[in-house]
């Protein structure tokens, strides 16, 4: 994928959106249910966030990282 071909929005909302598939499959581990989107098994979905994150911080644009330890907790970027 050619990340410098989205805005920062775009950018934005694309990290966001696997920030939310994380901390929904953390609450359905949580209730005792299988993770549906399967963010931390899935090897693809952290390549995605990295590469999200290289091109905003390339950019200069101001993230909240996402914690892969423990799924709840974040690190200012």
């Amino acid at each position: 994928m050619e990340y410098g071909a989205f805005s920062d929005a775009s950018l934005k909302m694309m990290y966001e959106a696997v920030r939310g598939a994380l901390e929904a499959d953390d609450e359905f581990q949580a209730n005792g249910e299988e993770p549906r989107f399967r963010v931390r098994a899935t090897v693809e979905w952290k390549r995605h966030a990295d590469n999200l994150e290289s091109e905003m911080l390339r950019r200069g644009l101001e993230i909240v990282v996402i914690d892969w330890t423990n799924g709840r907790g974040e690190s200012p970027r």
